[in-house]
């Protein structure tokens, strides 16, 4: 029998604070403050542009780059136990969203 990390998608947008190098430092969802308690991931990804068909004027900006964090976090200050998040940011969109999270 194998093990598999119970994890729970959901896409709900969440603030995002961030150091001033641009690492998160810490994510507020639901109401809690989870800090970043480990060295966390980076990583782009390409939307499928074909299939959303946004129009864009010239100049527009990266219509396709999906940025993603995938952070190790913990309640507070507190010993709690560690949660794997991970983050997502559209294109063009300045709202962050938790794409899930595992145990």
């Amino acid at each position: 029998m194998t093990a598999v990390a119970n994890e729970t998608t959901l896409d709900v947008a969440v603030d995002v604070r961030f150091t001033p190098a641009g690492t998160p430092l810490a994510v507020r969802h639901e109401g809690r403050i989870w800090a970043v308690a480990a060295d966390p991931v980076h990583w782009f990804a390409r939307d499928a542009w074909w299939d959303t068909r946004r129009d864009a004027a010239v100049g527009s900006g990266d219509l396709v780059s999906i940025e993603y964090w995938r952070i190790q976090v913990r309640l507070g200050s507190s010993n709690s136990a560690l949660r794997t998040f991970t983050l997502r940011r559209n294109p063009l969109s300045e709202q962050w969203l938790l794409e899930d999270i595992s145990d």
